[in-house]
């Protein structure tokens, strides 16, 4: 059986009289690819940031790698190498190389020798297609480019888990298909990963399982499949009718 990544029990947070996650309850296991889907608001999005605790749960658990992380317990930024994020917008240091970009957190928050860091930074840019850009400013790349900058740098720390919050919804329809290319790459080498996304395309043909919530909670699990061809809630059928 492979090994537990992450799990989540009873994970609740309100941002003031919101209660945004409910009674939360999830595990994924190493080199699954779980795909998040649902209607804008529903929670995908603040749980992803909770299980890099860019935001802090107001209560439950969440256990990565069989150890439970706690603020109070841990460094958060060592939890976070360990726990990879791409983002919606790509948040890229536009002073900075494509290169520079991608070396930054191994040199600064891993204190890694700069040619052994230079070395595997130009390997990363090679794997998202961008090595001849490593000298580039970003203002100078298109977004399907910079998000796979992005995807480079998160890689860059060794992460073993990598979240994605709806990593092509900025992007223009002709560039989503680059982006999405280069996580099914990482999909098919075992990468453990949980994709917050839009394009049911990809949960159907990527995801191990796909998870559909709706108001704050979990409403549906299952393969991408079943999901999609025979769910088994009303309320899921309702948002695939609506979006397929």
């Amino acid at each position: 059986m492979s090994v537990l990544k992450i799990e989540v029990e009873k994970l609740n947070k309100s941002f003031g009289q919101l209660h945004v996650l409910k009674d939360i309850n999830l595990t994924v296991r190493e080199s699954e690819v779980v795909c998040l889907i649902g209607a804008s608001g529903s929670g995908k999005s603040t749980l992803l940031r909770c299980l890099n605790f860019l935001e802090i749960k107001d209560s439950g658990r969440i256990i990565i790698e069989g150890e439970q992380i706690e603020e109070t317990t841990h460094d958060l930024n060592q939890v976070r190498a360990r726990v990879g994020m791409v983002f919606q917008h790509f948040h890229l240091f536009p002073h900075k190389t494509v290169l520079e970009n991608v070396m930054e957190a191994p040199l600064f928050v891993k204190k890694m020798p700069k040619e052994e860091v230079r070395v595997e930074a130009m390997r990363l840019l090679e794997k998202v297609g961008l090595s001849e850009k490593a000298n580039v400013f970003p203002s100078k790349l298109s977004g399907g480019q910079k998000q796979r900058v992005a995807i480079a740098r998160a890689l860059a720390m060794k992460p073993d888990i990598m979240l994605f919050d709806e990593p092509t919804s900025a992007l223009d329809p002709e560039l989503v298909g680059e982006v999405l290319a280069t996580m099914k790459e990482l999909a098919l080498e075992g990468m453990t990963m949980i994709v917050v996304t839009h394009e049911m395309g990809f949960a159907r043909e990527v995801a191990d399982w796909v998870i559909y919530m709706h108001d704050g909670k979990i409403v549906e699990v299952g393969h991408p499949k079943e999901l999609f061809q025979h769910p088994q809630e009303q309320r899921t059928k309702d948002f695939l009718d609506s979006v397929l």
